[in-house]
């Protein structure tokens, strides 16, 4: 008999309920991916919006005075997109980027209330479908020649407001798979879902904004409707769901009672079999069975005991969770430099570095690159130390000389720029990956809910939904700023990443205070 080869002894090793945690996991990163892939577009289609036209201009100059035709209108063309070809263009380009934003920073607040109430499931495979609409839409201006500010301004507040479906609904499907036992380094590589997404988005984008740049908007916004397609056909809430599902297969295939001590889909229902002797058994199904227990032809009768559901936690109800309003705080500054980044980075290189719109789209996923590695050390440091506030203060005071140093990029030959590129993308996002993923999921289940399982998603909203305030505020006033000069705008970013580090300094000193280190596997995260 032939030996069974190693693949196959290695994935019949894995039970059931792994494969599912693995589905899960892939299933949710994926989706997440889809959602930043249709948001980076924007930010590499600026350049296109706005060219440089001096060397457009210098080259039908020079075909003019060699030519002798006194005028060649067709090498005159309108080499910027009506109405971002006018001097205010960078406000023009930060006010699409701050309706987007605010738009999406507002609903965030609104979707983990919701989030709570109705199926995730639904939920996120409506949001995805609606996004994929106006994320194609914005694309169709180009094939439509559209020209009305007004227009794109719609599409990204809608847009904006429809992505908030997203996040409080993944972080609270992957939370339910995952328990805290090293959820700091799973959270990290899944949370990697955000550079991959802008990744693809920054090379989606790039290969069609040359020459036609309303694919790139539209090919994204396919993308992420089929997504939400494949939620809605694959997408396992909670474990629970599978036990309903399997218990109700069995019981159908048998035809007997099923399995003892099983409470049911979310603990929340209990049903017994009672005996005429008043004995009561932890059954799923109730026969009404002699006093001799021997079974006899008849017809079932089931009896549910519904326990009371954990009700849905309040607003106010989570922001007393110890720990909630320092780190949503100071998400907010830290999301601020996160983002100016994500929408600005494409056009500085463009400027600085004097790079053409898809080379400079190319060069800014090394910044996404340093973001995957910085996320996945930050989740290992914090899980090892048991020290989430620390790991992000110690990040965040390491991005502030390198954001001084990125600044004066156009003083760099290449090799310098990749290198500050990969750090300054690890210690810009390695704590607005912690915060967003481990921290949110830690205080979604903290010891003072008492095991109540339904306040995760409003948590995971707060926390980033305030963040998203500083995620639009940074791409509005990179715009403002940026009129003076680079220079401005790096202050602020440096000036936002101390006054992140500022807001943790509470929590860093209760940790450091603690007796000796708690690894978040071993212990839940203390009260502050």
């Amino acid at each position: 008999m032939a030996a069974v080869p190693p693949g196959i002894r290695l994935l019949v090793s894995f039970d059931r309920d792994q494969w599912y945690r693995a589905l899960t996991f892939l299933l949710t990163f994926l989706l997440y991916t889809s959602f930043h892939l249709s948001r980076k577009p924007i930010s590499i289609v600026k350049s296109e919006l706005h060219k440089n036209c001096s060397s457009v201009n210098e080259l039908a100059t020079l075909a003019s005075s060699s030519s002798q035709q006194p005028s060649l209108p067709s090498l005159h063309p309108d080499c910027s997109w009506k109405p971002f070809d006018k001097g205010n263009y960078k406000q023009l380009l930060g006010a699409m980027d701050y309706s987007f934003l605010c738009a999406y920073a507002v609903g965030m607040y609104l979707s983990g209330i919701i989030g709570e109430r109705v199926p995730i499931r639904l939920y996120l495979t409506v949001g995805m479908l609606t996004s994929g609409l106006f994320t194609c839409l914005f694309g169709l201006g180009y094939v439509y020649n559209i020209h009305n500010l007004s227009f794109y301004i719609f599409v990204q507040v809608a847009n904006g407001l429809v992505q908030t479906t997203g996040w409080p609904s993944v972080v609270t499907c992957i939370s339910n798979w995952f328990g805290k036992g090293r959820r700091g380094l799973i959270m990290g590589l899944w949370n990697s879902h955000t550079s991959v997404g802008n990744i693809l988005g920054s090379l989606i984008a790039g290969y069609f904004v040359s020459s036609n740049w309303g694919l790139s908007f539209i090919v994204p916004g396919i993308i992420i409707a089929v997504m939400g397609i494949v939620c809605f056909f694959f997408l396992i809430e909670h474990p629970n769901d599978l036990k309903s599902m399997y218990a109700e297969n069995s019981s159908a295939k048998k035809n007997q009672v099923p399995i003892k001590s099983w409470n049911g889909v979310n603990g929340e229902t209990e049903v017994y079999l009672q005996y005429k002797d008043n004995k009561t058994q932890s059954y799923d199904t109730e026969l009404l069975l002699p006093r001799d227990s021997v079974c006899v032809p008849m017809q079932p009768v089931v009896v549910v005991k519904r326990e009371l559901e954990p009700s849905a936690i309040s607003f106010m109800g989570a922001l007393r969770i110890p720990g909630v309003i320092e780190f949503s705080l100071s998400l907010l500054f830290a999301k601020l430099v996160s983002y100016t980044f994500l929408f600005w980075l494409p056009l500085y290189i463009t400027k600085a570095a004097h790079l053409d719109a898809k080379k400079a789209g190319d060069l800014s996923t090394l910044f996404d690159v340093g973001g995957i590695v910085g996320g996945i050390l930050a989740g290992v440091i914090s899980d090892k130390l048991g020290k989430r506030a620390t790991t992000c203060a110690v990040m965040l005071l390491l991005a502030a000389p390198t954001l001084y140093g990125f600044s004066m990029i156009s003083e760099f030959g290449l090799g310098p720029t990749v290198g500050m590129l990969l750090v300054c993308g690890g210690l810009v996002n390695g704590p607005y990956s912690l915060i967003t993923t481990a921290v949110s999921a830690d205080l979604g289940t903290h010891k003072s809910l008492k095991g109540n399982a339904r306040a995760l998603s409003t948590v995971t909203a707060i926390i980033d939904g305030t963040g998203s305030v500083g995620a639009a505020l940074g791409p509005l006033l990179a715009g403002l700023l940026s009129a003076g000069g680079w220079d401005r705008v790096f202050y602020m970013l440096m000036t936002a990443d101390f006054l992140a580090l500022l807001l943790l300094l509470r929590l860093v000193t209760k940790e450091l205070t603690s007796n000796k280190s708690h690894p978040i596997s071993a212990v839940e995260l203390k009260e502050h």
